[in-house]
């Protein structure tokens, strides 16, 4: 926590950690501005985090400044940094959510949109990994399919290069599965089989869906159908020898 003065008010910085977002602890670094007239006018606020993206945390500083006109006319950091502590789940939860036509990327090929596929070996808590899979796809806002075929499993995400990074990063840190012993336990035999920017030939996906596949063909058409034919001819055929 430090200040710094200047002629039109102060500034100061709050480093704040959150429990248990997403399993993990979030970081949130909120920089406060109050004007010379505050609290009669509202603060300048920002929000950063290596945990969130972009976009969440633009909807909690949006929600910090809703609070913020609430309490005008009266001292409201603290208050304010208490709200942030109780609410940043709902708050992420919602900017999940909110309007899937704004989230599914209706922008066409735009810069820095990535793909991401991912060979798991097993699942062992098959219902709990398959929950948190949807969960992190749907916080981060990728789309795509988590793909069962036989003992194959694939997860196919698209999304912000951002995103896709934070979603390797959970996917490798937390505990996703139980070992033999029931145990939980972090995903060990996972591979990235490909990380790549998404062009103009591949489909976007609208939605995050876990599907199952009866055979090798339906999993190709899966892969056509998103225009990624190529993907699948270069790393699924070696996958069902």
């Amino acid at each position: 926590f430090f200040c710094f003065p200047e002629t039109h008010g102060i500034s100061f910085r709050i480093q704040i950690t959150v429990k248990e977002l997403l399993d993990t602890d979030v970081l949130l670094k909120l920089l406060f501005h109050l004007p010379v007239n505050y609290p009669s006018t509202l603060p300048d606020i920002s929000v950063n985090s290596d945990q969130l993206t972009r976009a969440q945390c633009v909807d909690v500083k949006e929600k910090l400044l809703e609070q913020a006109k609430k309490h005008l006319s009266e001292p409201m950091v603290h208050d304010l940094i208490l709200w942030v502590q109780q609410h940043l789940k709902d708050v992420i939860k919602q900017s999940a959510t909110v309007c899937n036509e704004k989230t599914t990327l209706s922008k066409g090929t735009e810069d820095g949109v990535w793909m991401l596929l991912l060979h798991l070996d097993h699942m062992r808590a098959k219902a709990k990994y398959v929950k948190t899979v949807e969960k992190w796809a749907s916080n981060l806002r990728l789309t795509g399919r988590l793909m069962f075929m036989g003992k194959i499993i694939l997860i196919l995400l698209q999304g912000d290069r951002s995103s896709i990074k934070e979603y390797l990063i959970l996917q490798k840190t937390s505990k996703v599965d139980v070992d033999s012993s029931g145990k939980k336990c972090k995903e060990k035999m996972m591979r990235v089989l490909c990380e790549t920017e998404v062009e103009s030939q591949h489909k976007r996906f609208q939605t995050f869906e876990v599907k199952e596949y009866s055979a090798p063909e339906e999993l190709q058409k899966e892969f056509e159908t998103a225009g990624l034919t190529t993907l699948f001819s270069e790393f699924v055929p070696p996958l069902l020898k």
